[in-house]
């Protein structure tokens, strides 16, 4: 589990693992439509897609591909969505994905980029990978923005897991 944050924390924010008892939490994620935007058309039942994306970061963990963290808000203590560093293969390459989620409650306050900028510093600290990417839908601004002011920019556009997405990258460039 060397790419998760767990215990981390920023200014606002709490990195921490997911657990079962987050999933009640995480449900207005699969049920609000603006989250949908920018998924493949297809999907199942909000209860099933929450299980399912649990199951995952678990089989992430246990596999050492990264994971998303909790993140927990400071101040209330309530979770305001997800973020961390995944394993991803893009056009057959391994990369280390900077990728963050968050709950629609807890929009345009910042929290997305507090924690993108938590996960690529962590990441470069713990020289993790020379570079970090964000596998971000062609349609998703809002997590475009969130990428440029991670210092990242578009490399390319691909095709990922059946979307048009943008790969933006950032290169570790330690002052000498």
């Amino acid at each position: 589990m060397k790419y998760l944050l767990t215990n981390q924390e920023t200014e606002r924010l709490y990195f921490r693992e997911v657990m079962p008892a987050d999933v009640d939490q995480w449900m207005p994620f699969f049920t609000d439509p603006r989250t949908h935007l920018y998924w493949p058309e297809g999907r199942g039942k909000p209860e099933e897609e929450c299980k399912k994306w649990y199951e995952k970061q678990h089989y992430r963990h246990l596999n050492d591909l990264g994971g998303m963290n909790a993140l927990i808000e400071k101040a209330s203590g309530a979770l305001v969505g997800h973020a961390g560093l995944l394993v991803q293969e893009v056009d057959g390459q391994t990369e280390l994905e900077v990728a963050y989620s968050l709950l629609p409650a807890y929009w345009h306050r910042g929290y997305a980029i507090e924690a993108a900028m938590k996960c690529k510093a962590f990441a470069f600290a713990m020289d993790f990978a020379p570079s970090l990417i964000s596998i971000i839908s062609i349609t998703n601004l809002p997590s475009q923005k969130v990428a440029v002011k991670n210092g990242m920019h578009i490399e390319k556009q691909t095709v990922y897991k059946g979307i048009p997405v943008y790969i933006f990258r950032i290169v570790n460039s330690p002052e000498k």
